[in-house]
C-alpha cells in the first residue's frame, strides 16, 4: 500500500510538471507569433472565384471630371517659387541619396502608378482643394433626393473613406512630394503616371497644376523614378489641341532625366501618354492625329510617342485600333464594374492586342470605395479583404503576361484606390476605414512583393 501511494504521488507530480512544461512551450510560441516581422507574407492570394460575384456593367461611367473649367492662375502665384525651394531643399539632402539607393527596392519600370497632384490646404494654397470635395448627386433626381448634399469640411472631414498618414496635405508641399516619391520607390514601382491638364486648366474641383511638374520631375529623379503623363479630358480636347499639348510637354519636359521613354520592340525610345476617357472622342478625330495619313499626324515627327487609350466597353477595342492608338489600359480598380476592369476579360483583350500589334496594360487596384463623394454608389464598393483583393488583381494580371502593369492608384483618395499610407481616424460622426490589422505601409509592401514576383516571372516568359 505504501509503495502504491508513493507511485501515485510520483505520477501526479510528473503530470503536473508535464502540464507546466506544455504551458511554458505554448506561451513561448504565442510570444514568438506576436513578434512576427510585419514583412511576413500573406500566403497565397485568393482564387479568382472567391472574389465578389462579377456584376453586370452599370451605367455609372460618369467621368471623374464631368465638366472642366478654365481656372485663373491667381490662386497659385506661389507655385512659381516652389521649383527653387525644392531645388534648395534637394541640394541640402543629396548626400544621403547613395544610402537611399542601398536601402530601397530597385525601381521596376514596368510598374506604372497613377498619381494626383490636385490636393491643397490653407498653408500652401490659401484654402483646401479637393479634400473639401462636394457630394455628387445621382443623375436620377428621385434617387438623389434620398442622399445628403453639400461638401466636406477639412481637416477632420475630408472627401475620402480613408485618412492619409500625412493628413490633408498640399500637393505643392516639397516635403509631401518627397515623402510620396520615397513611398513609391519603396513599393518598387518605377514610372509615375501624372494626372495632367494643360496650363491654366483643371478639373471642376481643382486648380491648375502644370507649374508643379518640374518639382515632381526633380524629386522623381532623386529617387530614380520616371514620370509620364495621364492626359485628362480637358475642355475642347481634340486632334489639334492634343498635338499642341503633346508638343508642349515634350518641348518643356522632354529633356529632363526623369522624363519617361519606353523602349519599343524595334528599339525606339518613345514618350508614353495615357489618355483618360479617350472613348469620348470619335475614332475619326483620333485617326487625324495618330495615323500616318492623318491631317494632324504626329507620326514620324519629333513628337511621335506611344498613346494608350482607356478601354471601358468591349467595343472600344475596335475603336482604339481604328483610331491609331498604340495600346489600351483599363484604369478602374473595380473588378466587374466595366468590361475592361473585369479580370476574366483580360486574356481575351491581351489576345486581341497581340494580334493587332497593340500593348495591353491591365490596371490593378487594392479595392474601391467612393461613397464619401458618391454616397449612392455602394454597389461598386470592392472590399480590400486585408490585401487579398489587391493580390488577386495582381495574380490575374500576371496570368496574361503583360509588358506593363498599371496601378490604380497611389493617391486617388476620393475613390479609395490609394496605396499611400493611411491611418485609423475617428472624428465626431466620421469613422474612417484603415488598413488594420496591418501597418500603414502594407499596400506598399504588397506592391513591392508583386513587383519582384513579376520580375521573376518575366524572366521565364522571355526564355
Amino acid at each position: 500500500i505504501l509503495n502504491y501511494d508513493i507511485m501515485a504521488r510520483f505520477r501526479r507530480r510528473t503530470c503536473i510538471i508535464l502540464l507546466l512544461f506544455i504551458l511554458f512551450i505554448c506561451s513561448i510560441m504565442m510570444a514568438l507569433k506576436t513578434l512576427r516581422p510585419d514583412r511576413a507574407g500573406f500566403g497565397d492570394p485568393f482564387g479568382l472565384g472567391l472574389l465578389p460575384e462579377l456584376q453586370q456593367r452599370t451605367v455609372l461611367l460618369d467621368s471623374k471630371q464631368n465638366s472642366l473649367n478654365r481656372v485663373q492662375g491667381d490662386t497659385v502665384t506661389r507655385v512659381s517659387n516652389l521649383h527653387s525651394i525644392a531645388v534648395n531643399t534637394m541640394k541640402a539632402s543629396m548626400s544621403p541619396v547613395k544610402k537611399l539607393e542601398e536601402e530601397l527596392s530597385s525601381p521596376n519600370y514596368n510598374f506604372h502608378i497613377f498619381y494626383y497632384t490636385w490636393y491643397g490646404n490653407p498653408q500652401f494654397d490659401g484654402k483646401y482643394i479637393h479634400w473639401n470635395h462636394p457630394l455628387l448627386p445621382h443623375w436620377d433626381p428621385k434617387i438623389a433626393n434620398n442622399y445628403p448634399k453639400g461638401r466636406h469640411n477639412p481637416p477632420e472631414d475630408i472627401g475620402a473613406n480613408f485618412y492619409p498618414e500625412l493628413g490633408s496635405y498640399s500637393s505643392k508641399d516639397p516635403a509631401v512630394i518627397e515623402a510620396h516619391m520615397k513611398q513609391m520607390r519603396s513599393a518598387s514601382t518605377g514610372v509615375i503616371v501624372l494626372s495632367w491638364y494643360p496650363p491654366g486648366m483643371a478639373d471642376e474641383n481643382g486648380e491648375p497644376t502644370d507649374d508643379l511638374v518640374p518639382v515632381v520631375l526633380d524629386y522623381a529623379h532623386k529617387y530614380n523614378l520616371k514620370v509620364t503623363f495621364h492626359i485628362e479630358p480637358y475642355k475642347d480636347r481634340d486632334d489639334r489641341s492634343m498635338y499642341h499639348n503633346v508638343k508642349y510637354i515634350i518641348d518643356k519636359y522632354g529633356s529632363h532625366p526623369a522624363f519617361y521613354r519606353h523602349k519599343t520592340s524595334t528599339g525606339r525610345l518613345l514618350p508614353m501618354f495615357y489618355v483618360y476617357d479617350s472613348y469620348v472622342t470619335i475614332p475619326e478625330i483620333w485617326a487625324n492625329l495618330l495615323t500616318v495619313s492623318g491631317s494632324q499626324s504626329i507620326r514620324n515627327t519629333p513628337y511621335d510617342a506611344l498613346f494608350i487609350a482607356l478601354l471601358v466597353e468591349e467595343r472600344h477595342k475596335h475603336d482604339i485600333h481604328r483610331s491609331g492608338f498604340d495600346g489600351m489600359y483599363t484604369y478602374f480598380a473595380t473588378n466587374g464594374f466595366s468590361y475592361g476592369s473585369s479580370h476574366h476579360n483580360w486574356a481575351g483583350l491581351k489576345a486581341f492586342c497581340d494580334s493587332n500589334n497593340l500593348m495591353f496594360i491591365p490596371s490593378v487596384g487594392p479595392g474601391y470605395i467612393d461613397t464619401s463623394i458618391r454616397p449612392w454608389n455602394n454597389h461598386n464598393t470592392r472590399n480590400r479583404v486585408n490585401g487579398k483583393y489587391y493580390e488577386t488583381a495582381f495574380s490575374a494580371a500576371l496570368l496574361v503576361r503583360p509588358e506593363i502593369i498599371s496601378i490604380t492608384s497611389f493617391n486617388e483618395w476620393h475613390e479609395g484606390t490609394q496605396i499611400e499610407k493611411a491611418v485609423p481616424k475617428r472624428t465626431g460622426q466620421v469613422v474612417y476605414l484603415d488598413y488594420k490589422p496591418h501597418k500603414s505601409n502594407v499596400y506598399l509592401e504588397l506592391t513591392q512583393k508583386w513587383s519582384e514576383k513579376y520580375r521573376k516571372e518575366q524572366e521565364q516568359w522571355l526564355m
